[in-house]
């Protein structure tokens, strides 16, 4: 993969921020997380090359159409008996994609986190994607309530990553300053949802439902979704032979250590950086 636009400059050669180790998100606002939460800044090639603050990397702009490369992650839950996915919609007061639906939970491993939410590409091999479980768990927490308790490091399934960008022109309009520019990582988790506490945090989360595959199907024939999940569902979940039709099977299967590359829907083009096609379609 040879980008047709340089990716990140300065930003990537700056050395990593050194950020507290106790994060508390009930502490900040949205502008706070913005400012103080450094993210981890990639090559195209999903290596770590530095860091840049959140509001950095989702700046669209002349000198960067696209923002800044960093990390994600997408967590599915999904009710062992029912086979139901855990839906979020992302509160009004959200900087970025506010109201939108989109899965369980959507964010970004950290900088100088502890446990740390670091990794090496050396363990998409094995699976073993230990950094952003971490981070998975802590923002499971803050935005829907779900204690670490409940959950487990190892039922957290790793089964690929995809780099993609969207500006955020539904919301800011066709000269959007935010968007988004992540190598996702897609993470499922099984659970009993008779079990698990949810409490969504007012500032991140507006509402939540369960939904089962044939109604999700209905329900994106309407009303704003994420552009990620969007990706997501119409690649992997949704299509004929996915990964949501044999979730056991899913879950037994070995991960994809390639990175797909996916250009947003249509109306995600744009922003303030007047930035087009470039790296392709589902």
């Amino acid at each position: 993969f040879k980008p047709k636009f340089p990716i990140l400059a300065a930003v990537a050669s700056n050395s990593r921020s050194i950020m507290t180790t106790t994060w508390d998100g009930n502490a900040m606002t949205q502008t706070d997380m913005m400012i103080k939460d450094t993210v981890l800044v990639l090559d195209e090639n999903d290596n770590v090359i530095g860091s840049a603050s959140k509001k950095k990397s989702h700046d669209f702009s002349i000198e960067n159409p696209r923002g800044i490369l960093h990390r994600a992650f997408s967590v599915f839950m999904f009710d062992e008996d029912s086979g139901e996915l855990l839906l979020q919609k992302r509160a009004s007061s959200k900087i970025t994609f506010p109201n939108v639906w989109t899965n369980t939970c959507c964010s970004h491993p950290l900088h100088g986190m502890s446990p740390p939410e670091i990794d090496d590409p050396s363990t998409i091999l094995t699976g073993q994607t230990t950094g952003v479980i971490n981070g998975a768990i802590r923002k499971l927490e803050h935005e829907l309530g779900i204690p670490p308790s409940q959950l487990r490091a190892d039922k957290f399934k790793f089964l690929t990553r995809f780099h993609y960008w969207a500006a955020d022109t539904v919301t800011h309009g066709p000269d959007a300053p935010w968007g988004e520019h992540e190598i996702d990582y897609v993470l499922f988790y099984l659970c009993d949802k008779k079990e698990l506490t949810v409490v969504p945090h007012p500032d991140e989360v507006d509402d939540v439902k369960w939904v089962s595959r044939e109604a999700l199907v209905k329900e994106m024939e309407v009303g704003l979704w994420s552009p990620w999940f969007r990706i997501l569902a119409n690649k992997w979940l949704l299509n004929e032979g996915g990964w949501w039709e044999d979730l056991a099977k899913t879950m037994a299967m070995d991960p994809d250590e390639s990175i797909l590359r996916f250009d947003p829907p249509a109306e995600h083009m744009g922003g303030k950086g007047k930035a087009g096609a470039w790296l392709g379609t589902v």
